[in-house]
């Protein structure tokens, strides 16, 4: 995460100042940063916590230490500076730890040596603790804007026995560019930050209960109450962080926290490219999901008092899905036994276009298109349901409506797939209409010896499949263009099935954003006829089955999108803006 974390404090003589900050590195550490080992005992100190890699490291000039060595630091000068407002000692390396994994580098010291990042951090710390704070100045808050910066500041107090009002008033804050990351990272900061105050508050209070034990002030300071409080502090106004915790290794210790704070918070959150609204094939998949918890939720809640009655019902959705003992393993409820699950399946578009042959195939896709039923008649489940998994790919999700296998047949505006056993009866004003298309699957004229040894591409071979219809597609049609672009996909070879399938949703999209405009056009906008002709003809959507198919994928819009643009033109200001 690029963002920069700092510890804040109240000096009573010199006003808001920063007495520690990380910052994370994506390049070579900056000047002074890793300039040379320190030599001796603390040459090195290395630690291993979550990956990242600690370590202590000299600076040519340090910014705690002041701008003597160079006047270009953009640190305070050393005599502006007091006990309270230094935290690393002059001389003292900083840290930085290496996250191996990500190859960055987080560093700590009290002040950015970037004059920029001096800049805004400084402008952060004075908000901070000045006009930027909580009703009770003390809890989180957020403010900043595109050019310094946006802030996450939570404000808090630290016990000390010596000074006004017994306690000191620190802030951490952080900072970063991107403001909706910030906001979004809100509640993992706030706990967390609250843990590392709670940590520095705890150790503090210790310190401070001793401090009263031993020589109380409370009592000192009322024996003195017309003294002038800055003459009676006799110089114990400034005292460090590292006293009033009474912990040396406090600022290894909120390195540490920092870096893992940095390091967590940007791992937390990943970010997704969304090209756009969700698609509509997203939106009906989400309305049909609140549609079944609805009605799981409705049978939850009257199972007991409403069994009888359920009776009906549960025999009325049995005939979406009758057959045989044996042939009981429906792919909707999912009982498959994957294990014993057989190869006579269709795997793409392109594979049932090789089995079929392509005019039948044609004719096949261009009832599927139009939205026509579909019917397969054949013993094999498996080999129907895999025909309609690859079928179903052509149309948009809201214009499926699937009966897997069936005992009888069902009429079209129940189902436009439908599967059925070999022996069911089709009504003979059924195979004689132009709106429906038959695949019957037959054994194989020719017999296998040797069935079990076969390949995987070979397994349709035992089956013969006949495709008629009351309305045969003509070759010499020109059909919807949507099937022409499939069909000349599917037969480019320099094109996987991969690839093919991510066309087929381009071109679905392509004609759902048709789809759309022509619905507002004609059902929201109410359009003569004249000017819906000259609105096809724009869309290159003019002919005959073009047409068809619009009006077909009319259906598959989802409710959301519908109701969205009813309500739009019933709107106030949508009626005023047309007038």
């Amino acid at each position: 995460m690029n963002a920069i974390v700092a510890l804040c404090h109240f000096c009573e003589l010199h006003g808001p100042r920063t007495l520690f900050c990380t910052e994370v590195l994506h390049s070579p550490l900056p000047q002074g940063a890793g300039s040379g080992d320190i030599s001796g005992q603390n040459e090195q100190a290395e630690e291993e916590e979550g990956g990242i890699q600690m370590s202590s490291r000299i600076r040519s000039h340090s910014p705690a230490e002041g701008a003597s060595a160079d006047s270009s630091s953009p640190g305070p000068k050393k005599s502006d500076m007091c006990e309270g407002c230094r935290s690393l000692a002059g001389g003292h390396p900083g840290f930085v730890s290496h996250d191996k994994e990500t190859s960055i580098k987080y560093v700590s010291h009290q002040h950015p040596n970037h004059p920029q990042l001096f800049s805004i951090v400084r402008q952060a710390c004075v908000r901070s603790l000045s006009c930027e704070v909580c009703p009770g100045r003390e809890g989180p808050i957020f403010f900043g804007d595109e050019q310094h910066g946006f802030v996450f500041s939570h404000t808090f107090f630290i016990k000390d026995s010596l000074a006004r009002g017994f306690q000191r008033w620190y802030s951490i804050i952080t900072i970063m560019m991107d403001r909706i990351y910030l906001i979004n990272s809100w509640p993992f900061l706030l706990g967390k930050i609250r843990g590392i105050i709670d940590e520095l508050q705890g150790k503090a209070l210790k310190v401070f209960e001793a401090e009263q034990f031993g020589c109380p002030q409370r009592a000192q300071r009322m024996n003195t109450a017309f003294t002038p409080f800055l003459h009676q502090r006799n110089g114990n106004a400034a005292r460090s962080l590292t006293s009033l915790t009474n912990d040396e290794n406090l600022w290894a210790c909120l390195h540490t926290s920092f870096a893992w704070l940095l390091k967590a918070c940007g791992s937390r959150l990943t970010e997704k490219l969304l090209e756009g609204a969700p698609t509509e094939d997203t939106l009906v998949q989400m309305e049909k999901l609140a549609d079944l918890q609805e009605e799981s939720e409705g049978w939850d809640g009257s199972e007991e008092e409403e069994k009888p009655s359920s009776q009906p019902d549960v025999a009325e959705g049995q005939e979406l899905s009758k057959c045989s003992p044996e042939t009981s393993l429906m792919p909707d409820c999912n009982r498959w036994n994957v294990a014993h699950r057989r190869l006579s399946v269709f795997r793409s578009l392109r594979h049932m276009r090789q089995v079929l042959g392509a005019s039948a195939f044609r004719m096949l896709a261009w009832h599927v298109l139009m939205g026509n039923q579909v019917i397969w008649k054949a013993r094999d489940m498996d080999l129907v349901q895999s025909a309609f998994d690859v079928l179903r790919t052509m149309l948009p999700v809201g214009c499926v409506r699937i009966i897997p296998y069936s005992e009888q047949y069902e009429e079209a505006y129940r189902c436009n797939f439908l599967g059925l056993s070999p022996h069911v009866q089709i009504p003979s004003h059924i195979l004689s209409s132009e709106f429906a298309v038959l695949v019957e699957v037959r054994a194989a004229t020719r017999s296998t010896l040797y069935p079990t040894l076969l390949e995987d591409e070979q397994s349709l071979n035992k089956y013969e499949f006949v495709v008629t219809s009351g309305s045969p597609v003509a070759a010499d049609r020109v059909g919807p263009t949507i099937l022409n672009k499939i069909e000349a996909a599917l037969t480019n070879q320099n094109l996987s099935v991969d690839v093919v399938d991510q066309c087929l949703v381009c071109l679905k999209e392509e004609w759902m954003n048709k789809v759309k405009v022509l619905f507002k056009f004609t059902k929201v906008d109410s359009r003569p006829k004249e000017d819906t002709q000259k609105l096809l003809s724009i869309l290159g959507a003019a002919e005959e089955d073009n047409v068809k198919l619009l009006k077909f994928w009319m259906t598959g819009l989802s409710k959301t999108y519908k109701s969205h643009l009813m309500s739009t033109v019933r709107s106030p200001t949508s009626s005023e803006s047309r007038n």
